[in-house]
């Protein structure tokens, strides 16, 4: 069993940062897809941005350029640099683990964290 455990999380105002990170339990996090995933309140959860074993990364559209996606594995954690933050990036982010390392969606995690509570005032 995995555990994840995600801080960073706080108020910021509107075109600030924060960096999320989720530190990982177990000794074969190198192997593991990493996904940050956020739900909004009324909303579905969905993929913020992943990062596959090899370093490959992906970003949903509305987040490209203002969000950096970064492992440590030696550290087994995994990052969430967040920059120029909106108001509509209001959410709890959680941190995800794939044991396959498959191509990363919510479908394929297999490891869930508590989560991280992100608000962006105007």
């Amino acid at each position: 069993q995995v555990q994840l455990v995600e801080s960073g999380g706080g108020l910021v105002q509107a075109g600030g940062s924060l960096r999320l990170s989720c530190v990982a339990s177990g000794r074969t996090f190198s192997n593991y897809a990493m996904g940050w995933f956020r739900q909004a309140p009324g909303k579905e959860r969905e993929l913020v941005a992943g990062i596959r074993s090899g370093g490959t990364t992906k970003y949903a559209d509305s987040v490209k350029g203002r969000f950096t996606i970064s492992r440590v594995n030696a550290k087994n954690t995994v990052y969430l640099q967040m920059n120029s933050l909106k108001p509509e990036d209001t959410a709890v982010y959680y941190c995800a683990a794939d044991r396959e390392n498959n191509d990363i969606s919510s479908k394929t995690m297999d490891y869930w964290g508590k989560g991280t509570l992100v608000t962006v005032s105007s």
